[in-house]
């Protein structure tokens, strides 16, 4: 996945007419290129920061049909999560994984109540399902959690659900859709579209964010899959277009793995703001979240609270024997839910649906709302059987279901390191570790990250800056934001050797992801 040759192909092509064209790099967008590459279509993707900057690389982790929505009655979407979830364990074995959840009991009547629930939860899931949930005794918990807070505990139920590295797997759908013919190239904002006699979208205009360039690319069917910036996208094909997201922030913080022993997962079903709480087991961290709040701009870098920060650590001290505190807390990270409303919607975000909404405009812009990182498959599948209608496209069938993801290796051991590659794993072990031993050298003590991956996220992941790498190439931002600060320099040097990049560069490079990374720390 070579940024330089893909760029250089689309520019050298200027008549040519792409079937589809999406605009936006995160889960849905990069969902959709793969569901459009695979069927054959002439594929175009531009993403005008990285792959999955925004909200896809801020998630909860977690692969999951949603306990909370089938409390809220949307039984629908719980059947296709649990669904999804499924075929995203089968095409995707090297990210995803089974993980065991407890609902610790404090109450007589949560044990038959939530024990009825994940029954139900099971039954959803059918032949998909991760394995059968079930009621245990106070010392059957406190063994899978030996550090629960036992004040008042009368035991537990447990489930299982999939967890994943969210930004790890959007890189390799974008390599899987580049695999399968697409062109998908970071650093490429829209700015404009153009317009045949009869007002429809028939070009798009892109800036190249590197170069300052402008250029123009004709299709014959455009995907607004923006996120949290859809609205700007629409205001770019009509100007006084209604807008169809309403934006909620969920705000995450990281501990050290002391603070959750063992390797199940807590799931507190109610907090005092309504919404569910997690603490889960994630790349020998633990992250707990999340909230619910309502802003009302959208914001690559969005910020937690004082209050969100607090409502975390004060919710998660009453289930662990270790209260938490603010010096804790290794990494703290936002992100925004762009969630689809209808005009005039006044419910509170929590309430909102996670359901994903498709719209296409009188000019034929086709944007898509709402929906979660589990069902992305699905909303591609939908929002490309959209584009086959508005773009006049031959009408071939959908093959996601049970199409390997890039990197795909079935019985992975996720306690080796660099497990998280997949099959790419051997390429790098064979083309840097072996040939070069100082790239075997750790980038910092406490992160297992090690030099050779660097290079491998410039030649073969489209990293760009130093940011790319320490936040999603790698998860190093997320899991220690102090520690990551301290190897931006040795990031950045490397980086900069196969980029062709001088020493302002690199200075430009580790001021920049300094100051971005402070806002991670408390």
């Amino acid at each position: 996945m070579n940024r330089e040759l893909l760029l250089n192909n689309l520019k050298s092509n200027p008549n040519k007419n792409w079937d589809v064209i999406i605009i936006g790099g995160g889960a849905t967008g990069l969902g959709a290129a793969v569901d459009a590459a695979s069927r054959g279509f002439e594929t175009l993707l531009v993403e005008q920061s990285d792959f999955a900057k925004g909200t896809s690389s801020r998630s909860t982790k977690l692969v999951h049909g949603g306990v909370r929505y089938l409390a809220q009655g949307d039984l629908s979407l719980v059947f296709e999560a649990l669904h999804e979830r499924g075929l995203l364990l089968q095409n995707a074995p090297h990210l995803v994984r089974n993980q065991q959840f407890i609902i610790p009991i404090y109450e007589w009547w949560e044990g038959p109540f939530y024990n009825i629930g994940m029954k139900v939860y099971d039954l959803m899931a059918g032949k998909l399902g991760l394995g059968p949930s079930q009621k245990i005794s106070k010392e059957e918990t406190l063994a899978a959690i030996p550090n629960l807070d036992q004040n008042g505990l009368l035991g537990g139920v447990i489930y299982y659900d999939g967890q994943f590295d969210d930004s790890r797997l959007a890189i390799n759908l974008a390599q899987t859709a580049v695999d399968n013919g697409a062109t998908v190239i970071n650093y490429i904002k829209a700015v404009g579209f153009t317009k045949d006699d009869n007002g429809l979208l028939n070009g798009i205009k892109l800036l190249d964010v590197e170069t300052n360039e402008i250029f123009i690319v004709k299709g014959k069917s455009f995907i607004n899959a923006a996120g949290i910036f859809v609205s700007d996208i629409k205001k770019l094909d009509e100007e006084e277009s209604a807008n169809s997201v309403i934006l909620s922030r969920g705000v995450h913080i990281v501990l050290d793995k002391s603070f959750l022993q063992g390797d199940s997962a807590i799931m507190i079903p109610h907090t005092s703001d309504g919404r569910v709480l997690f603490a889960v087991p994630w790349h020998n961290r633990v992250i707990i979240g999340t909230t619910d709040t309502e802003v009302k701009e959208p914001s690559l870098e969005p910020r937690a609270s004082k209050e969100e920060i607090n409502f975390l650590l004060k919710t998660s001290a009453k289930y662990l024997c270790k209260d938490p505190k603010r010096e804790d807390v290794l990494s703290v990270f936002a992100g925004l839910r762009p969630l689809a409303i209808s005009n005039g919607n006044i419910i509170p975000t929590k309430d909102i649906s996670r359901k994903h909404q498709i719209t296409v405009s009188l000019s034929g812009l086709i944007t898509i709302t709402g929906g979660k990182w589990t069902i992305y498959r699905k909303m591609a599948e939908d929002i490309i059987d959209k584009a086959i209608l508005v773009g006049g496209l031959d009408d071939k069938e959908c093959v996601t279901k049970h199409l390997s993801i890039h990197g795909y290796l079935k019985d992975t051991n996720f306690d080796e390191p660099l497990y998280y590659y997949g099959i790419d794993k051997i390429q790098i072990e064979e083309s840097l570790l072996s040939t070069n031993p100082k790239l075997k050298e750790k980038l910092h003590p406490v992160l297992p990250y090690l030099k050779a991956e660097v290079i491998w996220a410039v030649k073969n992941e489209m990293a760009r800056t130093v940011e790319d790498f320490l936040a999603r190439r790698v998860r190093a931002l997320f899991l220690d934001a102090k520690a990551s600060i301290e190897i931006a320099p040795e990031v950045a040097k490397l980086m900069a050797k196969e980029l062709n990049k001088d020493s302002v560069w690199i200075e430009n490079q580790i001021e920049e992801y300094t100051q971005l990374a402070k806002g991670y720390i408390l």
